[in-house]
């Protein structure tokens, strides 16, 4: 243990309580003046450390940082984030850094979490807004032994699983908007990046990466957002705590990947449908191929967006950008 999370657990362990910078010196066997170089390095990672003449230190209100000793203690996976957790204050992005750490050969189940980023990525290069301690951003490597035809299921266990983090931990009915976004109350509080490296024998990694609106008040969003946007802190106007929700995220992530792994996929396809937004709804989409527009009438087994058009034609969309339309819209026509 390092001199910095020795003073750290002391601190914690008084509960609130004062302790003195002698008593913490006599305990770890250093000076006071070492003690005092860790309180700061503690104090500029974020923690609340009070100290006063006589008295000492005491954190007296407990830390919401993303950080490996608090998401640890609670945390009840069973590999996601358990060997190799990074927490960085800052990066430009969690995805390219668990990008990186995938190349190198790095474990399913690697974690990458930031407090902040600097060049957060959404779909099609869109920005991510992403201050310092009010979300969570994180990304996970995973290497799923699939047939290349099914590693659009991840994308959606990836979005059941952060619906059931929300319903769960945040009592918040969220919905899924097909492929990467969840939403509550028709406004966005979370999306998702999957991004996969394959090769002819199949998927060698894929790395998700999670945006969640936490705690982040309404009028510091961006005004250019496409999507009117949300965070747990608009919905109930109370702070929530990060640290319980990742906990919860990591695990929702872990079981129901396993349960694709496991060949259960039809669970977590009943649920992505029952929690849908653009099932029954008039859509249209701009893929790769153009624009298609017609009614979203289901979500196959491959975790594809299935929409039949003016003529009756069924068409599977593999990906694409999906706007919902009025009833009867003139844009129904085009296709």
């Amino acid at each position: 243990m390092s001199l910095r999370q020795a003073v750290l657990t002391a601190l914690k362990e008084s509960k609130g309580e004062w302790v003195s910078g002698e008593a913490l010196s006599e305990s770890l066997k250093v000076s006071r003046t070492a003690v005092w170089k860790q309180v700061k390095t503690l104090l500029a990672e974020g923690y609340e450390v009070e100290s006063a003449p006589k008295k000492g230190y005491r954190i007296s209100t407990p830390a919401d940082l993303l950080s490996p000793e608090e998401v640890s203690a609670g945390l009840t996976t069973k590999v996601f984030g358990r060997q190799n957790y990074f927490y960085y204050r800052e990066i430009d992005s969690t995805n390219n850094r668990a990008r990186v750490l995938a190349s190198e050969g790095y474990p399913e189940g690697t974690v990458v979490v930031a407090e902040k980023q600097t060049a957060g990525r959404g779909r099609r290069g869109r920005n991510w807004y992403s201050p310092a301690n009010q979300g969570i951003y994180v990304s996970v490597i995973l290497r799923p032994v699939l047939p290349l035809k099914e590693i659009s299921r991840v994308s959606l266990v990836t979005a059941v699983a952060v619906a059931a983090t929300l319903e769960s931990e945040l009592n918040l009915q969220p919905r899924i908007k097909w492929p990467n976004d969840v939403l509550v109350d028709n406004k966005k509080i979370s999306g998702i990046l999957s991004e996969a490296v394959t090769d002819m024998d199949g998927v060698e990694y894929i790395v998700v990466g999670i945006g969640l609106n936490i705690n982040n008040q309404i009028q510091d969003f961006p005004a250019d957002l496409r999507t009117p946007p949300t965070s747990a802190l608009a919905e109930h106007g109370i702070p929530n705590s990060r640290i319980k929700v990742l906990q919860g995220l990591l695990l929702h992530l872990e079981n129901y990947y396993q349960q694709l792994l496991a060949g259960n996929f039809a669970m977590t396809l009943d649920k992505a449908r029952s929690l849908s937004m653009v099932i029954g709804q008039e859509v249209r989409l701009d893929t790769v191929n153009g624009f298609t527009a017609g009614q979203a009438i289901d979500i196959d087994d491959s975790g594809f967006l299935m929409v039949r058009d003016q003529q009756g034609t069924i068409h599977t969309i593999m990906s694409g950008e999906i706007s919902i339309l009025p009833p009867n819209s003139a844009e129904l026509k085009i296709c």
